[in-house]
């Protein structure tokens, strides 16, 4: 049975710091006007921002506008996605955290006005960025469609997050990228990579030149590019998203060859890690289906 996602990703230039929401509703109105039966729209990393100036160079500002999430912008925000009715990911925001640490926060706002979650990014672009490293892995279910994970540009160089999300029944993880540099190359490649390998769709969305590099891209859960920015003008990439498509490729394979996830049989012993001194353990090994 399909479970059908319809989504916007908005490549877009940063918007400046201290813009209000108002502003940026308006830029969220205007894109579902592309595809007014969207239930999902997606904005780049750090979308609300954007000051002009090198990111090394951005700390202070970064700072000054960090919110706890119980603030006066995430509240903005969620009330957007309520007059809406969609669920948004608003690119990430500057958080404050409990014990004053600057994290790089991903949310997801449901239709009802909620904070349906939240990851801080657990792998800051070092040395570049300022923020501090997250400790959790997310994901976050949409009512009746299905189980979306997050992660934030820089996570996608480590496929232990991607993995990880997976494992925890994510079959679409969101990318918010703020890519400005030539490396957006290389991460098309691994959009491409970390679906194939764990079996989900990818959505990577960059922001738009002249900061970013743009080229967002949408990959299924066999590596094929669904749609994708040819450059970094800014561009909304639709897509209809059917869900069930996880289960198929994971049931018969991708080409319908392999099935990583069924990879052990019954009484096989663990394959120890030593690196993260843990083991994969074939109990465990597959991960819950959404409908579980």
């Amino acid at each position: 049975m399909q479970r059908i996602l319809p989504l916007i990703a908005a490549q877009a230039a940063p918007r400046l710091i201290g813009e209000p929401v108002s502003a940026f509703a308006d830029e969220v109105k205007a894109a579902l006007e592309t595809k007014p039966d969207s239930k999902l729209v997606v904005f780049p990393e750090l979308h609300l921002f954007g000051d002009g100036s090198p990111d090394q160079q951005r700390t202070e500002a970064l700072q000054d506008s960090a919110e706890p999430l119980d603030g006066p912008r995430v509240k903005e925000l969620q009330q957007l996605a309520a007059d809406l009715g969609i669920w948004l990911v608003p690119g990430s925001v500057c958080e404050r955290g409990p014990e004053g640490q600057l994290f790089n926060t991903q949310l997801v706002l449901s239709p009802e006005g909620g904070l349906a979650g939240y990851y801080r990014k657990i792998f800051p672009w070092r040395p570049f960025e300022p923020y501090d490293p997250g400790d959790r892995f997310t994901t976050v279910d949409l009512a009746g469609i299905g189980r979306v994970g997050l992660n934030i540009c820089y996570d996608a160089w480590y496929p232990e997050v991607s993995r990880q999300l997976a494992w925890m029944g994510a079959e679409v993880i969101l990318n918010v990228v703020k890519t400005t540099t030539p490396d957006r190359r290389q991460e098309l490649v691994l959009a491409r990579a970390n679906a194939i390998v764990n079996q989900v769709f990818v959505v990577s969305v960059n922001c738009a030149g002249p900061t970013g590099k743009g080229r967002s891209i949408i990959v299924d859960p066999e590596g094929n590019t669904i749609t994708e920015a040819d450059g970094d003008a800014p561009v909304l990439l639709t897509a209809d998203l059917d869900l069930a498509a996880v289960g198929h490729v994971r049931t018969h394979g991708t080409e319908n060859l392999n099935r990583p996830w069924s990879q052990f049989r019954d009484g096989e012993a663990a394959v120890e890690l030593p690196v993260y001194q843990g083991r994969i353990n074939p109990v465990t090994w597959t991960p819950p289906s959404f409908n579980a």
